[in-house]
């Protein structure tokens, strides 16, 4: 059964480093239009009635916090990739430990990222760019769940442990 999740698992970590880089390069497009196009204010100005501190000139109110959580998954989703090829190379116990984890945290921020995209999405007004963003980090929410769930049941259950031998 451990051999048999390999392939399942290297194909769901292709798609999920694709997407994540997709991901990612949205990101900093975003993050780029915002800095470009934001606030500027000088020293006799003041600031705007409703300035928001993650200001985003395109999308909504939610489009800021959903930038910084997306492009943060993308970061530590391509790292969870680079991880999980050395884990789906080797396969063995001591590899295993490090992808879940990184595949485990890579999951919790998709689906905080998820949760501000769909929040984002019921306020209607934005971007076609972020609408992209929008899907890849609904689909990824589940695809990286699959693609921890497939390397956990790779394993072959607990790790043998050596002991030394005491000399009398």
């Amino acid at each position: 059964m451990a051999e048999n999740m390999k392939p399942v698992a290297l194909l769901l970590l292709m798609l999920n480093l694709c997407m994540y880089i997709i991901l990612a390069i949205i990101g900093g497009w975003a993050v780029n239009i915002s800095i470009d196009r934001g606030f500027i204010i000088g020293p006799g100005l003041r600031l705007p009635a409703h300035f928001h501190p993650i200001f985003t000139p395109i999308g909504n109110w939610a489009t800021g916090f959903f930038v910084v959580f997306s492009l943060l998954a993308g970061v530590v989703g391509i790292a969870s990739g680079i991880v999980g090829f050395t884990h789906i190379r080797h396969w063995n116990h001591h590899s295993l430990q490090p992808a879940a984890v990184t595949g485990l945290f890579a999951w919790a921020l998709t689906i905080l990222a998820m949760g501000l995209a769909c929040q984002e999405i019921s306020f209607d007004r934005r971007n076609a760019k972020l609408g992209t963003m929008e899907a890849f980090t609904i689909v990824l929410t589940a695809t990286q769940l699959f693609y921890v769930l497939a390397i956990h049941s790779g394993s072959r259950g607990p790790v043998p442990v050596e002991r030394p031998h005491a000399v009398s």
